[in-house]
């Protein structure tokens, strides 16, 4: 038996349990997670019960197991879980004021103006711009490396490609390559500080370039925001500038500009990680390759907003690969109060953390749970729908992810055009390798064979 931790007692004379888990230094602990997350997270469960404690960080977070604890915590309908200050320690600096940083009142004002540039109405408009960009990259894909015969890097070509999405869709513009690449390297800078191991910024470290890639973006957006106030376009930063909440207010520059950094960084990665691993997904089980493309092939190439909701071959992988690779792995809060979770005592100030890739292996809910198999999310099946936290790729509760109907739409129309315009296969034996440090990206960027059709 591993020593143990123990978080808080509780109250004399309360009937909940107390918090304990392995008494493992951090590093320690941080490798073993990022070495293999699910395993990790299913031996400690087994030795110390479904609420545990680690030392992660430096610092002590307490990991709340299943479905019923992560519905708890992340719809927090007593407002005892605060979003932000579990946040902040982790990316505080390079997110600062986004919407992932406030809570409750604030939070709910924020996310109901932004709400706006998200319904239906306004994702419809963005349908044509995002269709003519996707066909523009898929167009490129022909050329290069494709027309020489050699492997394409699929995530270096889908990091273009969000890229131009989140500057020509969210913000009206079209930039010299040069200028973009110079964006995305400081989104993925931003992105990549979060998981850095040395937390205090030394010149060439993970956290410094963090820093720098923030205040790039944040001059980068600062020199566009007063020209989207003038005008009126269609594209999100323009209808953030513009839109009021039912009173008449609306965001200031700086929360314009906070919002919109958080929103680049969130739809460039985290798509272009999903993207990725769909192509491998596909790669290495082509019969849902075929499948994808037969119900592609019967859709015209420029889809509307129902007809992208109907490829549901498309839809079944896309939920499969994010169940088996979650773009964000845990969903932290902190206790604002002594409060209880499945019966365990989480006094005040604690970091209570919701294992979402864990919870998306768990046996009890998942047949087969490491398999890849797509049909689990058919009407015949529907394994997410025996638990509201089941399948929870984007999270839940008022901190849910604003922006996933935008990435269903993005990622499954950039899909139907490559899968009408060809076909791909890696090696038999290759299994990609990810970096788990922030959002799981493949080290070698995902060379695959692509052969037009």
């Amino acid at each position: 038996m591993p020593r143990t931790q123990f978080a808080a007692a509780p109250p004399t004379g309360s009937e909940l349990s107390r918090v304990s888990g392995p008494a493992t230094n951090s590093l320690a602990q941080l490798i073993r997670q990022r070495r293999d997350p699910v395993a990790a997270a299913r031996a400690d469960e087994a030795t110390y019960g479904a609420v545990y404690a680690l030392n992660m960080f430096g610092s002590q977070w307490i990991i709340a197991a299943g479905l019923d604890a992560a519905q708890e915590i992340l719809m927090s309908k007593g407002r005892v879980f605060a979003n932000g200050p579990a946040w902040r320690p982790l990316n505080g600096p390079f997110f600062d004021r986004g919407l992932l940083m406030l809570d409750f009142d604030e939070h709910r004002a924020h996310r109901s103006i932004m709400q706006q540039a998200f319904g239906r109405t306004a994702l419809t408009s963005y349908l044509t711009s995002l269709h003519t960009i996707v066909e523009r990259h898929i167009g490129e894909m022909s050329e290069g490396s494709v027309a020489d015969g050699n492997p394409v890097l699929m995530h270096r070509r889908f990091e273009q490609l969000t890229m131009d999405v989140a500057l020509e869709v969210f913000m009206g513009a079209r930039l010299p390559r040069e200028e973009a690449a110079r964006i995305s390297k400081a989104i993925v800078s931003t992105l990549q500080a979060a998981g850095a191991m040395v937390r205090v910024a030394i010149p060439g470290n993970r956290w410094w370039r963090g820093l720098r890639g923030r205040r790039t973006l944040e001059a980068f957006l600062t020199d566009r925001v007063a020209a989207a106030r003038e005008g009126q376009g269609s594209d999100l930063l323009s209808m953030l500038c513009h839109a009021t909440d039912e009173d008449g207010a609306r965001f200031t520059d700086r929360d314009v500009v906070d919002h919109m950094i958080f929103l680049l960084v969130a739809a460039h990665d985290t798509t272009t990680g999903t993207l990725t691993n769909m192509v491998y997904n596909m790669a290495k089980y082509p019969d849902w390759q075929k499948r994808a493309r037969a119900r592609s092939l019967e859709m015209p190439l420029e889809l509307g907003y129902d007809e992208l909701a109907a490829l549901t071959e498309l839809d079944w992988v896309l939920k499969e690969t994010t169940r088996l690779c979650t773009p964000i792995q845990i969903e932290p809060r902190v206790a604002v109060a002594d409060t209880e979770v499945c019966g365990y005592f989480i006094p005040k100030g604690s970091m209570v953390v919701v294992p979402t890739l864990a919870n998306h292996h768990r046996p009890e809910i998942w047949s087969c749970p490491e398999e890849f198999d797509p049909e689990r999310f058919g009407d015949e099946r529907a394994e997410h729908r025996q638990h509201r936290m089941a399948w929870a790729p984007f999270g839940g509760g008022p901190h849910k992810c604003i922006g996933q109907h935008f990435a269903g739409l993005e990622i499954k129309m950039v899909l139907h055009q490559l899968l009408r315009g060809f076909e791909w296969e890696v090696p038999q034996d290759y299994i990609m390798p990810l970096d788990m440090n922030a959002t799981p990206m493949p080290k070698d960027s995902l060379p695959v064979t692509l052969r037009r059709r």
